[in-house]
């Protein structure tokens, strides 16, 4: 069981962490724009206050008529201090034409040159805007003194300073506080539930426990001799590794494709996709015999597909068919071992009822009938693996009451010993499928016929049977199609394995098209 290192922060104490910085940088945001929009409100409303009040004093006919005598500071004081007081201003003060303050709510500034900032109220032009003061930042309305003929003769101006950031904020939302306290809250209960969530079902694993796992689990699922492929519950491959590729012939890349596209035989793509168990069956791909083992595979109790392990069994069931002809060769010496011990019995009755005639007509017959069909392959096989394979099928073929004759144009010649091995395992499944085919059928017969010439080795087999019909031509050779119980290696492997073998020589099994019931194999040869 996989476990996660002493020391590391889990996924799910980063995922927490990372969860409440992202709560804190929310409520950070939401605090900055509510400032703003406090900022943004106070300049509003107080600014247009302000100016009204610059304005409605700059209008008043003492401040009009007195701004330019030189007790203006003592004249002009309760009309400020009236208008400081209706407005709230922090500070309202009268200035000349040069700028300087010439009456003021605060004595001190008198005489000084008052901050416009970016006002041009020294132009005549009413102003509403930020001003930098000696008390900070201040927001202000100016307002131009027009004469009675005109002129301009000052300008009022009414000032307050900006409140703290904490006031703003309070000013535009009073339960601001409340709300990012509460919001606070409830990120941080959403951020723990959530990572409690993530711990369970993370096992507890830290981030670079999982790259571990990934890596391992590659280093793992490569370093495996036998193929392993997964598939999930949607037939697509969800796991493959590389092994498996080469035993199935799959090209490019295969991960998250349906099984069906990327399997060039419909009975692999039928195999690998189906979601049954499945046990050491046999499938023959066209150059490799496979043994697969599919399970489906769940985690805490839910099906996630499954998964299919392959070993390749070509050799061995090559191997198998090779060791089953020779057992058919050895089966029909002792066959022939016992039919001898019979015949001499009957020959040794005849010469003790002092019958020589009969005895010596006996062992004539004998003789000659053995002679003849030992006489017959020497005749049309000069290969001596072939014509004792076919000596043997023989004489399989009279037990099961079924005559196995040689084409008058058969001519095989001597073959070299991995091409012999081939034919040997060819010959012996198409014969034992013509005699299964025609057994017990009257006049039932399989004729053999042989012959090369100097580029391709040509053997037909054919029964007298009906034949196999148009729309299976293609499916007996494909693996698991048997009209028989199981076989050595599997059921339907025999004409699976004449295919492979063929065409890994470059040459063809076909069924000919007039005579349903003859097989005809080509395979590329050269006379030596």
């Amino acid at each position: 069981m996989w476990s996660p290192r002493p020391g590391r922060r889990t996924l799910a104490g980063q995922f927490l962490l990372l969860q409440l910085a992202v709560v804190a940088l929310v409520l950070v945001i939401v605090g900055v724009l509510s400032l703003q929009q406090a900022t943004r409100g106070f300049e509003d409303d107080r600014g247009a206050r302000l100016r009204s009040t610059a304005e409605y004093l700059a209008n008043v006919a003492v401040v009009r008529s007195r701004l330019g005598s030189t007790d203006a500071s003592r004249v002009l004081a309760p009309a400020i201090d009236r208008a400081r007081s209706l407005s709230g201003a922090d500070v309202v003060s009268v200035t000349g034409r040069d700028g300087r303050v010439v009456a003021s709510s605060r004595p001190s500034l008198v005489g000084t040159e008052a901050p416009l900032g970016g006002s041009r109220v020294l132009e005549g032009r009413g102003w509403t805007g930020s001003v930098p003061t000696d008390r900070g930042r201040t927001l202000a309305g100016h307002a131009p003194v027009l004469a009675d003929d005109g002129s301009f003769a000052g300008a009022v101006l009414a000032e307050q300073k900006y409140p703290t950031a904490w006031q703003r904020a309070t000013n535009a939302a009073p339960d601001l506080a409340l709300f990012l306290g509460v919001g606070a809250g409830l990120g941080i209960l959403g951020s723990w539930t959530v990572s409690r969530i993530v711990r369970r079902r993370t096992r507890g694993l830290a981030a670079g426990d999982f790259a571990r796992l990934a890596d391992h689990r590659e280093a793992l699922l490569h370093g495996i001799r036998e193929g392993v492929l997964g598939v999930d519950p949607d037939g697509r491959v969800s796991m493959v590794n590389d092994a498996a590729l080469e035993l199935l012939g799959l090209e490019g890349p295969v991960l998250g494709r349906r099984v069906v596209d990327v399997a060039a035989e419909p009975d692999v793509a039928a195999l690998l996709q189906d979601q049954g168990d499945a046990s050491d069956v046999v499938l023959v791909t066209r150059d490799r015999v496979l043994v697969l083992n599919r399970r489906r595979a769940a985690t805490r109790g839910e099906g996630v597909g499954t998964v299919v392990t392959m070993r390749d069994r070509t050799e061995l069931v090559e191997v198998q068919q090779q060791l089953g002809s020779n057992l058919t060769i050895t089966d029909a010496l002792r066959a022939q071992t016992h039919e001898f011990a019979n015949q001499l019995h009957t020959i040794g009755g005849l010469l003790e009822l002092d019958e020589p005639e009969e005895a010596r007509a006996l062992v004539t017959h004998i003789v000659g009938s053995r002679a003849a069909r030992q006489d017959d392959l020497a005749d049309h096989v000069e290969d001596p693996a072939t014509a004792a394979l076919l000596l043997a099928k023989s004489s399989q073929a009279d037990e099961a009451g079924v005559l196995l004759s040689l084409d008058p144009d058969c001519e095989i010649p001597p073959l070299g010993t991995g091409l012999a091995a081939d034919v040997t395992t060819i010959l012996g499944n198409l014969v034992d499928n013509a005699v299964d085919a025609c057994r017990g059928t009257p006049g039932a017969e399989v004729r053999v016929t042989g012959r090369a010439d100097d580029d391709a080795l040509v053997l037909e087999v054919e029964d007298s049977g009906d034949g196999v019909p148009a729309e299976l031509r293609s499916a007996v050779f494909v693996r698991g199609y048997s009209t028989k119980p199981d076989v050595l290696g599997g059921r339907g492997v025999g004409l699976a394995l004449v295919r492979l073998l063929c065409e890994r020589r470059g040459g063809s099994v076909t069924i000919d098209a007039a005579r349903p019931s003859l097989f005809r194999v080509v395979l590329p040869w050269e006379s030596t």
